[in-house]
């Protein structure tokens, strides 16, 4: 119910009495369970993160390729914005209007996402496919960078003028030719 109304109103603009309504329940129940709408925001980041986490680590043990299991990391995350524009504008625009979660985050699920990341990257190291001069750290921020500001150029754009499936194998190829050894 939140994803929904902090998408349709924005962040600022929702109460918590709207998503009381929209979750129809009364408005002391959010209470119960969220301190208030920053921590309910926050709640939102870090479930759509640990489902993400999840779901991607489930995918990837299906794939022994490095090279594959990033593109297919990048075409996962593109995908799950193309299937929930809500959830995608709320953590894409409106969870960085937070003061409180810019601030004040520290890690949690994200660092999963990250860690997700380096493991395929340190993968193809040690298998000798990416370059091993590469600090692995700095790498899967890049490619989160990539990823994250295609994302939102995608949702902010008013005529789509290429699809994200594009987008993910144009991300990863350019991606893998940098490291590849």
């Amino acid at each position: 119910a939140a994803t929904k109304v902090f998408a349709r109103k924005g962040f600022y603009n929702a109460t918590i009495a709207d998503v009381a309504r929209t979750a129809e329940v009364a408005e002391g129940t959010i209470y119960l369970y969220f301190k208030n709408k920053d921590d309910l925001l926050i709640s939102i980041f870090e479930h759509s993160m640990d489902i993400f986490v999840q779901a991607v680590t489930k995918e990837l043990q299906k794939i022994s390729s490095p090279e594959e299991k990033l593109k297919k990391f990048v075409s996962l995350h593109l995908h799950l914005v193309e299937e929930n524009p809500d959830l995608a504008q709320v953590l894409q625009i409106e969870l960085r209007q937070s003061s409180k979660f810019m601030k004040e985050y520290e890690g949690g699920k994200f660092a999963e996402y990250l860690d997700l990341v380096e493991a395929i990257l340190k993968e193809g190291q040690e298998a000798g496919t990416f370059r091993r001069d590469l600090d692995a750290r700095i790498l899967r921020r890049a490619l989160f960078g990539a990823v994250d500001e295609m994302a939102l150029d995608w949702l902010l754009m008013k005529r789509k003028k290429y699809s994200l499936d594009t987008c993910a194998e144009q991300i990863g190829s350019l991606f893998i030719g940098g490291i590849k050894k």
